[in-house]
Formats: C-alpha cells, structure tokens, sequence
C-alpha cells in the first residue's frame, strides 16, 4: 500500500463498525482493551499504520460530535474528514439501537455531587484554539436521518448540570479558604439555586482581592472537546460583564472531574453555532 493511500470504503467500514462496539461498551460502562481492538483491526485493514488507525479513530470522532453522539475518551475529534466516512458513519450509527440505546441512558443517568478530592490536580490548560475549532463545518451533515440530540439532552439533565455546579462552588470556597480568605470563601454562593437560573452564571465566587468572579458552569460526563450548549443570555452576560466572567468547562464529571476555565467574552473563546431560535408570529 502507497503511503497516503486513500481509505478504502471495506476499511472505513470496518473501522466504524470496531468504533461503534467501543464506543457502546464505554457508554455501558464495561470495560475493553483499545490495543486489543487496534490489533485485530489492524489484521483485516490493508497494511495500515497503528498511526494511521489511531487518526482515523480521531475522525470518526469528529463526525459522531457531528451527529450529536459523544465520542470514545481518548480519540478526540480531528478534521480531515473524507466524504466516505461521513457516509459510512451515518449509515452504520443509523441502524444500531443497541448504540443509541446506550447513549440515551448515558445521557440521562442521574448524577450526584462529587467530592472535590485533591483541587489542584482538577484543572487542566484549556484546549488550544485550533483544536477546539479543527472539525470543519463544511463536513457537517444536513438532514441527515442519523443525526441525535444525545449532547443536548445531557446538557438539559439538571441533576448532572446541578452536580457540576456544587462541585465548582466547593472548589471555589476550599481555593479561598486554603489562600487565607476565609470570609469571602463563606460568600461563594450557588446563585442558580439560592436566586434562580437567569442571572447568566451559576456561581458567585471571588479574587483573592475581592473582586467578583461570576461562573457559568458547563457540565458533561464526556471528554473535553465535547461541545456544549450556550444561551443567549449566558452570552450576554459574557459581553456585560467580561472582565469578571469565567466559563468553566467541567469534563469526565463521572470518572475523574477536571475543567478548564475561558475567561471574558464566550464569543471570544469559542466558536458559536445557532442550532434553534425562538419564533413568533410575524
């Protein structure tokens, strides 16, 4: 096989087919072996690099973030994506009920708050620019029958999203409190709970030098370039009130919670889609 020989539509099948087994059992919470599955795929592909498969599995991410599906944790979504993959992974995904069975119960799967066990191991550095916008949109499939809402309907499991919150309000109070500010870390409040979910952030926190630090919290149980859903009145409150707003992008809430912070303006730090509008009459 020539290097940077095109893919094959019996490859790409059967590297979809391999992902979708992964993916199910990781929903289910059962365990495999990624380097097992690597193996056996790699004795019926056509002389395939481990490289080349590991890449290939990134963009079949790519495209089930595309879908609204979550993706594998460790393959994150890469660009490059051929027109054949899209194809082949919109026809397999469409058919398997056993997949979109598990991702419906993974989605909606209660949460409870978790304990924050060792705060400075929980942040991480936010994920480049380039990474977070590499899938391009021009792959995106319209109308397609095999598109989901499963992100959505994670971003709408309120205790999932209040289990994030309470999570980021103990960081925050433990922060201060372990930095000598211990009146201010008795004033963290969780605002969405004790005043209501429209003030456009969920925790009131604070700088060491007492400034407010207003905290918009978005929770998945997924990996971190999973994308996340914004209102406008979030976004509003972003542009009002940049230089004392900070999204936190809490991820693997259900594994091991880690989050990454994007400071100010949210249209600033992430690329924004309109996927639904409010309409009235005209």
């Amino acid at each position: 096989m020539a290097k940077g020989e095109d893919w094959s539509r019996l490859e790409v099948e059967a590297c979809v087919a391999d992902y979708r087994r992964m993916l199910t059992l990781e929903l289910n919470g059962q365990r495999y072996n990624k380097t097992e599955h690597a193996h056996a795929l790699m004795q019926i592909l056509n002389g395939r690099s481990r490289q080349s498969l590991e890449f290939k599995r990134c963009n079949i991410s790519a495209v089930m973030t595309l879908l609204g599906y979550p993706y594998i944790h460790g393959y994150k979504p890469r660009s490059n994506v051929q027109s054949l993959l899209l194809d082949v992974v919109e026809a397999q995904v469409q058919g398997d009920s056993v997949l979109q069975d598990a991702a419906q119960s993974a989605v909606l799967r209660p949460a409870i708050a978790a304990v924050v066990e060792n705060p400075a191991g929980v942040w991480v550095l936010a994920p480049k620019p380039g990474r977070v916008r590499e899938t391009p949109a021009d792959c995106a499939p319209r109308f397609s029958p095999a598109r989901r809402d499963y992100l959505a309907q994670e971003a709408r499991n309120r205790s999932l999203g209040r289990a994030g919150e309470l999570f980021v309000a103990e960081l925050e109070s433990r922060h201060l409190h372990a930095v000598g500010k211990k009146a201010l870390s008795k004033r963290v409040e969780h605002v969405a709970a004790t005043q209501g979910d429209g003030l456009g952030y969920d925790v009131l926190s604070f700088e060491e030098n007492g400034c407010e630090r207003l905290i918009e919290v978005k929770t998945t149980a997924f990996g971190e370039l999973t994308p996340f859903f914004v209102s406008r009145n979030e976004l509003a409150r972003s542009e009002t009130d940049s230089a004392h707003y900070h999204l936190y992008r809490l991820f693997d809430f259900r594994d091991r919670p880690r989050l990454f912070e994007l400071p100010g303006e949210i249209s600033g730090r992430c690329q924004l889609d309109a996927v639904t509008f409010l309409a009235r009459l005209a």
